[in-house]
């Protein structure tokens, strides 16, 4: 938030002087966060961390603050290269501080290329700019660096059990530190309460999480505020360097914070946009085990840095109730992720072209599902690149007979773990087969969870249109294929009529409406 320089101390005041720097000032503006200071000058932007030690971290000391800053150099360089510049010591005395002189170092300071603040992803979605394509930028982005990050090793602390649930524990304790929690202390307990029944449950997905490779030294402090669009590209910057044990995370938990800022924004859709493009980047479905339990934890970490804000001398009544206002509204957050509603099983079922991936796309967003797509998961069962050209004659290679059991048995094997833990879930796919449709029935049935099937039509001419006029698409469906599809589709079964709802994607489709006929067929079945 913007502060009034007065309230500063000594060595901030003397920064806002032009005539401290070896460049042009076209401006001065400060901003105050609850660990550091920074000062925006037109082209640059300098960075001072504050001399507090919050337990979590500790910036008490001139050499820790000068290792943080190294260290923010360092890890920012993953993500966000073209905007961090270098570390620099910044002379003179406390009246006349100078970044330009030699001398003994004072402080140190973080030397950043200054971006408009209104690249700012939050900025962004206050003027309503932001939107569901920079949703799968920034999951193009997130997983790729998942991927390329330092795996955390065996024999490591990072992961085990009892250091996942260390910060959790945490952010209890701090909170009741820092804020006179009276009127919480209910809310609290509960929180509490299931944070250490659900960590107890986990465990085991705990340990196999950290054997498959899923901890890593990730950013650790990504949400909008920390999210930039810089040159047609997003950026994430500010991460997390004080504290190894706050990064080297699972990277289900650095995607859980940015869903929980998105939400905690009144963005579902945005978020389950980002969510579901990471997920079918990544293939790390099987990480929506501990998904909950870390949006929990992540909102709670929101909670105790406006407990603290709330806490600190010299802000002002008006920031004050605003830090208290917004550590409420996280609280309820948090009580949010702890109830579990009744998902659903969804598939579809339509010839090459039917518009399946189309429509489902938004509705997935509507519903708060997660789709998996046999396009993608047939290719990944390969060692195929989702966009990799995988074609090869009908019954071939990846499309043979055999190849497309296996496909249709991974993505029910998926389906099973997402509606496990709680997620609807929408397998888009051909499911021209009575055989191959059967074993999500069966598997609703044993799930205990309702069934539908999505079916998309389309004339035969049109369909032939819609596949001449693709370009890059992840389905390698031709021309060839779809004669296939029409000569060989069997019927959908008089069995199945009362599970079906039929799509006409010749027409407009309007996905709200889609909603609410699946939430009608739902209850008609269920009545």
């Amino acid at each position: 938030m913007n502060v009034i320089a007065e309230e500063q101390p000594e060595l901030i005041r003397g920064l806002l002087r032009p005539d401290a720097y070896d460049h042009p000032v076209s401006e001065i503006r400060l901003i105050e966060t609850h660990i550091s200071w920074v000062i925006l000058t037109g082209n640059f932007a300098y960075k001072i961390k504050k001399p507090v030690n919050l337990g979590f971290l500790d910036f008490s000391t001139l050499d820790k603050r000068r290792f943080c800053c190294n260290e923010e150099l360092r890890l920012n360089s993953r993500l966000a290269a073209p905007i961090y510049l270098e570390v620099l010591p910044i002379t003179g005395s406390a009246t006349q501080p100078a970044l330009k002189d030699q001398g003994e170092a004072i402080e140190y300071v973080i030397k950043m290329i200054q971006f408009p603040q209104q690249a700012q992803l939050d900025n962004m979605l206050a003027d309503g700019k932001l939107d569901k394509v920079h949703m799968d930028a920034i999951a193009t982005l997130v997983a790729g660096f998942h991927q390329r990050a330092d795996v955390a090793a065996d024999d490591s602390v990072f992961g085990d059990p009892e250091h996942v649930y260390q910060p959790v524990a945490e952010n209890f304790l701090q909170i009741r530190q820092h804020l006179h929690t009276d009127n919480y202390d209910a809310d609290l307990a509960v929180l509490e309460d299931w944070s250490r029944q659900s960590f107890e449950s986990l465990q085991t997905v705990f340990k196999q999480r950290k054997r498959d490779g899923f901890i890593r030294e990730c950013h650790g402090d990504m949400h909008l505020r920390n999210l930039v669009w810089f040159d047609g590209e997003p950026l994430a910057f500010d991460c997390l360097e004080f504290n190894p044990a706050l990064r080297w995370i699972d990277t289900l938990s650095e995607v859980a914070f940015l869903v929980m800022d998105l939400q905690d924004r009144q963005q579902p859709e945005l978020a389950q946009r980002f969510l579901n493009s990471y997920l079918e980047k990544s293939g790390d479905y099987q990480g929506l085990q501990v998904l909950r339990f870390y949006l929990v934890y992540r909102a709670l970490v929101r909670a105790k840095v406006d407990a603290i804000r709330a806490g600190q001398a010299g802000i002002s009544d008006a920031e004050k109730h605003e830090a208290e206002k917004e550590f409420l509204a996280y609280l309820e957050l948090a009580r949010s992720y702890t109830r579990r509603r009744q998902p659903a099983l969804i598939i579809t079922r339509g010839l090459s072209a039917s518009g399946k991936s189309t429509i489902t796309q938004p509705l997935l967003e509507l519903i708060g599902a997660i789709r998996i797509r046999s396009d993608v998961e047939r290719k990944r069962l390969f060692g195929i690149l989702p966009d990799a050209d995988g074609k090869a004659a009908i019954g071939k290679g990846i499309y043979s007979a055999e190849a497309g059991i296996k496909t249709y048995q991974k993505l029910a094997e998926l389906a099973d773990t997402i509606l496990a833990v709680g997620f609807t879930v929408i397998v888009d796919a051909a499911f021209l087969e009575f055989a191959q449709r059967e074993p999500f029935s069966q598997l609703a049935n044993k799930s205990g969870v309702p069934f539908i099937i999505l079916e998309f039509t389309a004339s035969a001419d049109t369909l032939r249109q819609r596949i001449k006029a693709r370009t890059r698409d992840v389905s390698d469906a031709d021309l060839s294929v779809l004669e296939h599809q029409l000569a060989t589709t069997e019927p959908i079964r008089d069995s199945e009529l009362s599970r079906l709802i039929s799509i006409n994607t010749e027409a407009t489709v309007d996905a709200s409406t889609l909603r609410e006929r699946i939430h009608e067929l739902i209850e008609n079945v269920d009545a």
